[in-house]
């Protein structure tokens, strides 16, 4: 058997989530996996494949059809020293579970005045472009950015999910973890030897000088689309991942915004009291004099997210966001 240790590789995000959480059952004997059909099957999505063949059933418990009872004995377990990672099988199946995150997990640490950790990681599958049904496509992350005491990340590449994933688990507060699965194949390069940022950090994924515009998870691949066509039209976009719902990493983006004077801001979700409204006003109070143009938001419409059949219109599609950045450059 060889002892080259493998350094990179070529992985869909579902395999370098998989990668990660394999990492961190490896390195911590407390982290353990709660989920509906997350054992043998390895998930609906297939992120937990072949875990619990490794690690076990004490390790990757398959649960009942119940997200209250997930969430409620993961704060359980987090209190007796575990690391829980849940899954909630699909977006729009955290509602039933709400009450226990927002009320239980996401107060636990504030209410003992820090003296209770809260390790938990809740997995949730989100976002549009795969052509499902009514609660299985929603994008319900404003709900948690909104709530003090939870931390939201979601990545938008194989390589950051490998490692937002691993440092989830290690932090000691609530984590709510979106997992745009409209990626979940496409395949990216992971390297396996450095992070290169923090959790909680945005970061700029193509460099420009007229407008900038932000997003995250599955936004990111149609804001580089849009980037390219502007391109070929001699406008140059800067593309900036959030990576980090809350807290928001605003250095890259007021960075970018005086230099560009100009910002979109894209999401998939309903933009009336969303993340976008809350980095437009942010961004507006904050870089004022570096502004030409006012901050402009492009997002899914303020209805529920609709059946497949139009959910390509409901959804900002590059040419959303291209004509959002022809309006900024037209003040």
């Amino acid at each position: 058997m060889s002892d080259v240790q493998v350094t990179s590789a070529n992985l869909p995000m579902a395999k370098a989530l998989n990668a990660g959480l394999r990492k961190s059952m490896q390195d911590d004997p407390k982290v353990l996996l709660m989920g509906e059909d997350i054992g043998p099957l390895g998930g609906v999505f297939r992120v937990t494949e072949g875990l619990h063949a490794e690690f076990g059933e004490n390790r990757v418990l398959d649960t009942p059809l119940a997200e209250a009872g997930i969430i409620g004995t993961a704060i359980g377990l987090a209190m007796r020293g575990y690391r829980p990672v849940c899954e909630i099988q699909f977006d729009g199946f955290v509602f039933p579970g709400f009450n226990q995150i927002t009320t239980q997990l996401a107060r636990m640490r504030n209410r003992h005045e820090g003296g209770v950790s809260m390790p938990v990681v809740i997995r949730i599958p989100y976002g549009g472009h795969i052509g499902s049904i009514e609660h299985h496509q929603e994008s319900p992350e404003t709900y948690f950015t909104h709530t003090p005491g939870l931390r939201v990340v979601s990545p938008s590449n194989p390589h950051d999910a490998y490692w937002m994933m691993q440092e989830a688990i290690a932090s000691n507060d609530p984590v709510i973890f979106f997992e745009p699965k409209s990626r979940y194949w496409p395949k990216g390069e992971v390297d396996f030897t450095e992070s290169g940022v923090p959790l909680h950090s945005s970061r700029v994924v193509r460099s420009g000088t007229d407008v900038t515009v932000v997003g995250h998870g599955a936004m990111i691949s149609v804001l580089l689309q849009a980037a390219d066509i502007a391109a070929t039209e001699g406008i140059s976009i800067e593309v900036i991942d959030l990576r980090s719902l809350s807290p928001v990493d605003y250095g890259p983006i007021l960075t970018s915004v005086a230099k560009t004077g100009r910002l979109v801001v894209a999401q998939e979700a309903s933009g009336f009291v969303s993340l976008g409204s809350e980095i437009a006003a942010t961004v507006t109070e904050r870089a004022f004099y570096s502004l030409e143009a006012p901050v402009l938001r492009v997002s899914g419409f303020d209805t529920p997210f609709p059946p497949a059949a139009v959910e390509t219109h409901f959804l900002p599609s590059p040419d959303r966001v291209l004509e959002a950045v022809d309006r900024a450059l037209s003040y």
